[in-house]
């Protein structure tokens, strides 16, 4: 994060320094290219190939409260057109979001469980995690215990998960890991799959879904639920009655108060680590692209350098994005082991996995 947070503040400066003369040639607005690309929309633009462009037309769905439901192409909605009295938001509010314009003028927000580029690219990403890890089994259920060792994609899926659990799940999780397991390995090749189609550059990847904050907090509340579901009375115990001073708990119960509130926090931290990490990856890697094309009317001399140092500077983000890739997935699934296994902490819940 401190490397990328250098790069904004030298990228930044390089953006603005255009002169008006070059700003007057259609220079390209960066803040909309970057802002278009970590927001969500009701399409998926492709490319723009000669003068056409290649656009993905995703269904809306919609229920307003006067007229019922609605289900259309967002092809009614391009370019700012009203359809049946709904249309995309170009500012206030409800900005970028479809809105409803009833007969005294007023606009309102219907019901809205459209599909979303962001949702096409959930669903598919989802897909391929679910087919990666069954191919992977797949190989197992045609062969013995006795048989060797597989190989090729099936044998680096087996060294993945191998490490996984024993590095992380069982010391982390404790005596009670394999109930476990399966969770925890499936948040890591979700977040893992979700982050490396985010840096391919064409379709079907390029969506930043691990960028959107609502992905990363229904992971965050998932793993919410498993910690304190599963927590052992050990656990609550410690949290609503700390083996601290008595003062510390009544009458004013400071340390309660504090425990309680870091139930919250710490899912809080998985999800905004997770969240900003992959939208300013994909930012700083949008501004270096741009400083090509703003630094255009500068002259060759500029251009041609800017565009050299643009070129190096994207080669080595998408090494460093390709490493933090890997890096969040394994990050946020060590946490929540420990978190988890933070929770199982007591003789009790001990005892009862040694008898299983």
């Amino acid at each position: 994060m401190r490397l990328i947070s250098i790069l904004i503040c030298i990228i930044l400066p390089l953006l603005a320094a255009a002169p008006a003369s070059a700003q007057e040639e259609k220079s390209p607005d960066v803040k909309k290219i970057v802002m278009e690309h970590l927001s969500d929309s009701y399409w998926w633009h492709i490319g723009t190939f000669g003068e056409k462009n290649v656009t993905v037309y995703l269904p809306v769905i919609l229920h307003s409260g006067n007229s019922g439901w609605h289900c259309f192409s967002s092809r009614h909605l391009a370019g700012g057109a009203s359809f049946e009295g709904f249309s995309i938001a170009a500012e206030g509010k409800y900005e970028g979001k479809i809105v409803e314009t009833l007969p005294d003028g007023s606009q309102s927000r219907p019901l809205d469980i459209s599909v979303t580029k962001t949702t096409t690219g959930l669903l598919m990403n989802s897909a391929i995690t679910v087919i990666v890890i069954l191919c992977a089994a797949g190989w197992y259920r045609k062969r013995k215990a006795t048989d060797a060792a597989p190989k090729g994609f099936t044998g680096m899926i087996e060294a993945v998960v191998g490490y996984l659990v024993d590095d992380i799940i069982r010391p982390c999780v404790g005596p009670g890991w394999r109930k476990f397991a399966p969770f925890l390995l499936t948040v890591f090749f979700f977040i893992l799959v979700n982050n490396l189609m985010g840096l391919i550059p064409f379709f079907p990847g390029g969506i930043n879904v691990t960028g959107n904050i609502a992905v990363t907090f229904v992971l965050a509340f998932a793993a919410l639920l498993v910690i304190n579901i599963s927590g052992s009375r050990e656990y609550w115990k410690d949290i609503f009655w700390p083996d601290v001073p008595v003062w510390l708990k009544v009458p004013v119960p400071i340390i309660p108060l504090i425990e309680f509130v870091g139930i919250f926090t710490r899912p809080f931290a998985l999800m905004i680590r997770l969240f900003a990490n992959m939208m300013a990856g994909h930012a700083v890697i949008l501004c270096l692209v741009c400083v090509i094309f703003v630094t255009a009317g500068m002259g060759a001399v500029v251009n041609s350098s800017m565009t050299a140092v643009s070129v190096l500077f994207n080669i080595f983000m998408n090494c460093l994005e390709l490493l933090v890739a890997f890096l969040q997935a394994y990050v946020f699934t060590m946490l929540t082991a420990v978190f988890i296994g933070m929770s199982q902490e007591g003789k009790e819940v001990a005892k009862t996995y040694e008898r299983q």
